[in-house]
């Protein structure tokens, strides 16, 4: 079977040349599911794992607009439509000048995952452009936008393909969008998720994706008889996943003592809390993403250009982007007591330093992990399609039991003796229902 594995991703490569950050993931699925896979040959008579690492349909388009000096300026636009099977493509918009074709069909090809676990019924994808919000003014961003959306909104709609936000997408960027998808369709729809609170928003759902990962996290511990209250908890970047995952680790008792940006990282060995919290949303809405003002504003260490991982912690969780945990920096955790590493980035971990924490510490990839934002996402829809908006402690039960569902799935299928493969049981506990659906809908 590994010979197969090896033509299977050689065969992948062949046809996706240069997309590196797409054939690391499909690696990692394969890996996990093969076995499984080989062991059902219904799935491989349909073809269904080869059929998966295909997007049903990749969109891509200009984006001109004109900036605040008159100067007409061109980015590239993107929509992957990775996967249909169990519903609506649902997937975020990442502006960022490092978006590619590659970077985008990994994380559509994660999302289709990550959805599955979730059980409501959406489907996977993922789109951006290389545009950045960093440094335009709301005017700019504004103009965008409006760009961006005149040629997207044509290939989406809340029964075909709902995008969210990611990296570089937060509230405004999602009111522009929505704004010029109403004037083009002149409907009113639940076309797009992260909305406002007023005109169709869900509860939560900026700090959902924190959240679950934390709740995530702590139905591991329990596993292990542990729980989060008294930990020490080691956190990358300072976004919405940041702030969510801080602002719930602090409620449950545990203590965050690293954030990071760009610049560097934080170490606060007195706990990022209280005001501190607060200040990293002032932080955030200045469009300022470097981090030494916090250490400024409060007397902690600033380190320049490294990432926080050499910091002894109990927990880890990267929250910030892929392959943000390196071996090097796996090896500094293990070595300074770390026990646990949640996933709240998508892919935040390189496959080398999966591989040493496979034989090392409690694991848990972001596929399962980070799955709270996509699930309180397909609750605004459900939300949408109701015309209601249920109250936060509605919300935040029902993510609650979400990532409950999506732990037991995972230690379901990732049985591996006393210890629990997180990896596997989060790529064949997805897979399933994804494959069932395809071999029901035909080859199509």
């Amino acid at each position: 079977m590994k010979t197969d594995i090896n033509e299977f991703i050689a065969n992948l490569e062949r046809r996706t040349p240069g997309e590196n950050e797409f054939h690391q993931a499909v690696e990692e699925v394969v890996e996990s599911v093969w076995g499984f896979y080989g062991k059902n040959p219904r799935y491989q008579r349909a073809k269904i794992l080869e059929r998966m690492v295909e997007p049903e349909r990749v969109i891509m388009f200009r984006v001109p607009w004109v900036d605040d000096r008159g100067e007409v300026q061109i980015n590239r636009g993107y929509r992957v439509e990775f996967n249909s099977a169990l519903g609506p493509y649902k997937g975020g918009l990442r502006f960022h000048a490092s978006v590619t074709l590659s970077i985008l069909k990994f994380l559509g090809f994660e999302q289709t995952f990550k959805n599955s676990l979730t059980t409501l019924p959406m489907g996977g994808g993922k789109g951006g452009s290389d545009f950045s919000p960093k440094g335009k003014t709301d005017g700019e961003i504004m103009r965008f936008c409006q760009s961006f959306m005149t040629e997207l909104y044509r290939h989406i709609g809340p029964n075909t393909d709902v995008p969210a936000g990611d990296i570089g997408v937060g509230g405004r960027e999602i009111g522009y969008l929505f704004g010029q998808y109403k004037r083009l369709k002149n409907e009113f729809t639940g076309v797009l998720t992260g909305k406002g609170l007023a005109w169709g928003g869900s509860l939560i759902r900026p700090e959902a994706t924190g959240f679950g990962a934390v709740y995530f996290a702590q139905h591991m511990l329990h596993r292990l008889g542990k729980d989060i209250a008294g930990q020490t908890v080691s956190v990358s970047g300072f976004g919405n996943v940041a702030w969510g995952a801080i602002s719930k680790i602090n409620e449950l008792g545990g203590k965050v003592v690293t954030l990071s940006g760009p610049d560097g990282y934080i170490y606060d060995k007195e706990g990022i809390a209280g005001d501190k919290v607060d200040y990293l949303l002032e932080l955030r809405a200045s469009n300022n993403d470097i981090v030494e003002p916090y250490a400024e504003e409060f007397g902690a260490k600033f380190v320049a250009d490294k990432r926080p991982w050499e910091v002894p912690v109990d927990i880890a969780m990267p929250c910030a982007t892929e392959n943000e945990v390196g071996l090097v920096d796996a090896k500094e955790l293990v070595k300074n007591g770390c026990t646990l590493l949640a996933e709240a980035s998508n892919m935040g971990c390189t496959a080398e330093a999966v591989g040493y924490f496979h034989n090392t510490i409690d694991y848990a990839p972001g596929k399962a992990v980070n799955a709270g934002g996509v699930a309180v996402s397909g609750l605004e829809m459900s939300q949408n399609s109701m015309r209601i908006n249920w109250p936060r402690e509605e919300v935040d039960a029902r993510l609650q039991g979400i990532m409950h569902d999506i732990h037991d799935t995972c230690v379901n299928y990732g049985k591996n003796g006393a210890k629990i493969d997180y990896v596997k049981g989060a790529n064949v506990g997805g897979f399933v229902k994804v494959a069932e659906a395809m071999l029901a809908q035909g080859v199509v």
